[in-house]
């Protein structure tokens, strides 16, 4: 007679909860560590200051889970924050955390480890940069000086409302000759400057509020500890907002560079393809911009690829190959190795580009780039080849479906011979979310509307509706990368306001920086 022995249970091993800070708003202040623990998360547990830019950045799978909190209103309380935290943790491998700043500055992210560790979760902490530090700096306020503060201190300008009386030293604060940094004290804003006062600093302090500091929404005020209450009612002020009060904040009408920046407050409608926006929206935050995400265009491939397969095929045969944008070279190499073709294959003809972005795209691929346009566009193209014997030369030109036939016709004038084939099609987004965009612009929040293209202009009015452009872009700045894009801009009975002299992103976006910088 056998005994059976019972297993023990085995116990599921809970994940790591990481408590990271996300920075105060700006995307470039968040740590490499940070986005890369965004990146690997199962569940991300997010407040209301955590910016929504780096949820981006998390899987299509990871569990997004809001618990923030704007004064009395609070999406999940406290105790059940915690219980969230370990319930995930439980359920998933790597649990993020993601709170604005620092998870350890009034961020009761101590609070939450402490949970953490009675339920026996394994935890880290990544830091971020707090708001007490950054937002000043962004308003041109240093928190240490050495001819103003050498001690600095944060203080909460929201206690917890269940004490019985505030643990905040206001007689030591007062006679504080460093820096003081009051996070969440706007609604206590009175009480804070009335409490110093009365414990005796001079109501002439300088004290500067700075609301969503480090964001394209920032707003800021220098004035002093005795009326700085009175003028942030005047002025609307509301959170999030940091105070600072000391001699430090005197420094912000001198040292002020955030919102000196040419964009700085200026929201920038992006119409280019959602996968070839990113580069122009990182710059236009970096000018202090608002950049607004409106794809009017998808690039997409051919109905049908037989033509484009039998140009690439026979491509040693060509005399020339000519681009006539970057979508052209992606799309043509995209398809020349997936159909198991070999670089060496292209040894015969020689390449050209309308412009240096084409062209670097071609190098990306090794081969050089022999004819590049002064102007970037199919007339500089036609301008440069006249420079060379073509006569009887055969040109392949990988392009739109519909494009402009102003090279090929150019190039046949001149006694080539030209094969044009589509090698990728600009179509209408398969999801166009155009009512946010129609209502930010009939209430004039948005400044600019970019148009890197002829497609992205007719696509637009299509989406938007052409009968009310009038109106709805009635003193909006229009801003065309180039003459032909300009020139569809005014077929719709519109004027561009600026145009740029370089046909490129960088050239219309300095185009855009120099008509704000002049007024």
């Amino acid at each position: 007679m056998s005994t059976e022995i019972a297993k023990p249970e085995k116990k599921s091993v809970p994940g790591t909860v990481y408590l990271v800070g996300s920075g105060p708003g700006d995307p470039g202040l968040i740590t490499v560590k940070a986005l890369e623990k965004i990146r690997e998360a199962d569940a991300i547990i997010y407040d209301y200051l955590a910016g929504k830019e780096f949820l981006k950045e998390a899987r299509p799978s990871a569990e997004l889970v809001y618990v923030g909190k704007t004064g009395k209103n609070h999406a999940v309380e406290q105790i059940d924050i915690n219980q969230i935290l370990i319930k995930k943790a439980h359920e998933h491998k790597c649990v993020v955390r993601l709170k604005g700043g620092d998870p350890y500055v009034f961020g009761r992210g101590a609070e939450e480890a402490e949970e953490l560790v009675n339920a026996g979760i394994p935890f880290e902490v990544v830091p971020g940069v707090t708001s007490a530090v950054a937002a000043p700096a962004y308003a041109g306020i240093p928190v240490t000086h050495r001819e103003h503060a050498s001690l600095v201190t944060f203080v909460t300008g929201h206690e917890n409302p269940n004490k019985d009386q505030s643990s905040i030293d206001w007689e030591n604060l007062a006679r504080n000759k460093g820096s003081l940094v009051f996070l969440m004290g706007v609604k206590n804003l009175e009480i804070i400057t009335s409490s110093l006062i009365n414990n005796g600093m001079s109501p002439d302090t300088p004290a500067a509020l700075v609301r969503w500091g480090t964001t394209p929404d920032q707003s800021s005020f220098l004035s002093c500890l005795q009326h700085i209450a009175e003028e942030s009612l005047k002025r609307g002020f509301k959170a999030p907002a940091v105070l600072v009060v000391g001699s430090v904040a005197s420094l912000k009408p001198k040292l002020d560079w955030y919102e000196k920046k040419p964009l700085f407050g200026k929201q920038v409608l992006i119409t280019r393809s959602r996968e070839q926006s990113v580069k122009m929206a990182d710059r236009i935050l970096g000018q202090g911009g608002k950049p607004l995400l409106f794809p009017t265009i998808q690039i997409k491939e051919p109905h049908d690829f037989s033509d484009l397969d039998r140009s690439i095929s026979s491509a040693s045969c060509y005399d020339w190959i000519i681009f006539t944008s970057v979508n052209g070279v992606d799309a043509f190499f995209r398809r020349f190795f997936s159909t198991g073709h070999d670089i060496r294959e292209l040894a015969g003809p020689k390449f050209g580009a309308i412009g240096p972005v084409t062209a670097q795209a071609i190098r990306k691929h090794g081969i050089k780039v022999e004819l590049l346009a002064a102007q970037f566009i199919q007339e500089g193209v036609l301008d440069a080849l006249r420079q060379k014997d073509i006569v009887g030369k055969r040109f392949l030109i990988p392009r739109a479906e519909k494009a402009r036939d102003i090279l090929p016709e150019g190039i046949s004038g001149m006694g080539g011979s030209v094969s044009v084939v589509t090698a990728y099609r600009t179509d209408l987004p398969d999801h166009a979310d155009v009512k946010p965009v129609r209502e930010s612009l009939a209430n004039r929040d948005i400044d600019v509307i970019t148009f890197t293209s002829s497609s992205t202009v007719t696509h637009f009015m299509e989406l938007v509706g052409k009968e009310d452009a009038g109106s709805l872009l009635e003193g909006v700045v229009l801003a065309s990368i180039g003459p032909v894009t300009s020139r569809t801009i005014r077929e719709f009975g519109l004027e561009p306001t600026l145009e740029a002299s370089e046909y490129t992103i960088d050239g219309l976006l300095d185009a855009i920086d120099h008509h704000f910088c002049n007024g």
